[in-house]
């Protein structure tokens, strides 16, 4: 819209009061539309009347008074803003998409080569800088090594079909090849992703990562609030001399106030996300429920777990509560953590419920581990790689505990897929995993903070880490039903199989409604 311009009042096409009239809207700002959405409750207007008398000025003061006075923030669910963020490290990534109302996509490891994609090197003294950089090429000279031989290996093993052209065999084997290699990307390995949220979800993730510990995540915060409050990059600007003569030439003053309209500034959400901060009450009660869970383990040996545990769900609410509380802040197994809450006295439980509600201001949502009473939980210590696939899955509440070495790493192992063994890649690719972990513990125990933290990125995507994930019935019946899928990457499809089977051990009778593949059964290598 131009400056000061006034824009008439468009009569919406009249409709029989017996009518349903349903039509797509396109060209509105988000926020211009999400006021003009919120108008159906305070207004008789149609939809079409409502964006032909309202400016971008008046949604802003309609916001202000609404969204931030009365805290209307289902207002905020009605914009919707597409982003780009690239160039991030694959640890910041994870944090970024960590959100139960997100919709996007990321770069696929299956189908591009990670190594052109460079990485971040975090803020260090000199010395941490040259063996971080020295740990993460040692990574990637790995993962270039295990992906030319494995890509090798499967044409040793899988020939050619007559029917199928070499261009497609050598990108489906490619992808087989890289399905192996991703293991050995670090953390720290660069990665761009697209996002499309509502204004409410990215006022929540802004708040989030900016109160990370992790200085990356914060500085993407920030980014995410600046390009929600400046100008959006406008797909049509490169052509705008092209497009301003093209449209002038019908008509010289119509056309120029066409094109002035399709290359106007917009921004996203500007009044939406400019109170979007850190939040105190995540960062105080993180500090709090870390050291809870310090005192209340000791520094007790991490017993081993199975892959997939299906937690049985005997305990109190008081109990799931206080462990779900503690189980992010610690990398002990839930089953473990919670034999020590229920040994807790009474009073000693409701002190750690305290601290994870203490802190909460009056606007504050709960902590994610609040969300408890779900009849299904699954502890699952997986590859990093395999979770990134797993953590898709937003209807259910998922609990992510930090990155470590202590838990080991996964070997990539496929049913009928040469193995590293037999490609002659098992030395490669174990000196590769453990040359890593030397790294991170050099860099975690040096006594400088910033490179205590920073140890995380140089651990590869085939070190396990460990998650809770609760959900209903529904939920792990869909989850089985889709990760156990030939077409799926071997890490997932195996968790996905024990969940099935710890869920029909459990409850037989419901066994046979789980459409599941066998996952120990080779696949066709060629099929995708």
């Amino acid at each position: 819209m131009l400056e000061n311009e006034t824009i008439p009042t468009v009569a919406a096409t009249p409709v029989p009061a017996s009518e349903t009239d349903v039509y797509a809207i396109h060209g509105a700002d988000p926020e211009v539309l999400a006021y003009a959405m919120a108008k159906y409750s305070r207004s008789s207007l149609s939809m079409k009347e409502s964006l032909a008398e309202i400016s971008s000025q008046r949604a802003e003061q309609f916001l202000n008074t609404f969204y931030f006075q009365y805290g209307h923030r289902s207002i905020a669910d009605l914009a919707h803003i597409p982003f780009a963020i690239e160039r991030l490290s694959l640890l910041a990534a994870i944090c970024l998409v960590d959100e139960q109302r997100w919709d996007g996509q990321e770069r696929s490891t299956r189908y591009q080569n990670f190594r052109r994609s460079g990485w971040f090197t975090p803020t260090l003294g000199a010395a941490e800088t040259v063996r971080f950089t020295a740990a993460v090429e040692a990574l990637f000279a790995g993962y270039d090594r295990v992906g030319a031989g494995m890509l090798e290996a499967l044409k040793a093993t899988i020939p050619q079909p007559e029917s199928m052209k070499a261009d497609a065999y050598e990108r489906t084997l490619k992808a087989r090849a890289f399905d192996v290699a991703r293991y050995l990307l670090p953390l720290a390995t660069n990665t761009s992703l697209g996002q499309i949220v509502n204004a409410r979800t990215l006022e929540t993730q802004v708040s989030r990562l900016l109160t990370s510990e992790f200085a990356e995540i914060r500085s993407l915060g920030e980014k995410l609030k600046a390009a929600a409050a400046g100008e959006a990059w406008n797909v049509h600007h490169g052509d705008a001399e092209v497009l301003r003569e093209e449209i002038c030439s019908y008509d010289a003053d119509c056309g120029a106030r066409a094109a002035e309209m399709l290359l106007r500034p917009v921004k996203a959400a500007p009044t939406l996300v400019k109170y979007a901060a850190a939040n105190e009450y995540q960062a105080q009660s993180r500090a709090a429920l870390t050291q809870a869970a310090a005192e209340l383990m000791a520094r007790a040996v991490i017993l081993p777990a199975p892959v997939v545990d299906l937690v049985d769900g005997n305990e109190s609410l008081e109990i799931e509560l206080a462990t779900s509380l503690l189980y992010p802040h610690c990398h002990y197994s839930y089953r473990q953590l919670r034999e020590s809450v229920a040994a807790l006295t009474e009073g000693q439980r409701a002190e750690i419920v305290r601290l994870g509600m203490s802190q909460r201001g009056r606007h504050d949502e709960l902590l994610r581990s609040f969300s408890a009473g779900q009849g299904i939980k699954f502890d699952i210590l997986m590859d990093i790689g395999g979770f990134r696939d797993m953590h898709r899955h937003r209807r259910c509440v998922q609990l992510l505990q930090g990155y470590t070495d202590a838990h080991g790493f996964e070997s990539p192992e496929c049913p009928g897929q040469p193995g590293l063994e037999a490609a002659g890649l098992e030395a490669t690719y174990e000196a590769a995993m453990d040359a890593s972990f030397v790294a991170y513990r050099e860099l975690r125990d040096c006594g400088v903070a910033e490179a205590a933290q920073s140890a995380q990125y140089v651990l590869p995507l085939g070190t396990r880490c460990r998650s809770m994930f609760k959900m209903d019935f529904a939920e792990a019946l869909y989850i089985s039903e889709l990760r156990t899928g030939a077409g799926g990457h071997f890490s997932y499809r195996r968790v996905a199989h024990l969940m099935y089977q710890a869920v029909a051990a459990r409850h037989p009778s419901l066994a046979a409604y789980f459409r599941v593949e066998d996952v120990n059964e080779p696949v066709d290598l060629l099929r995708r």
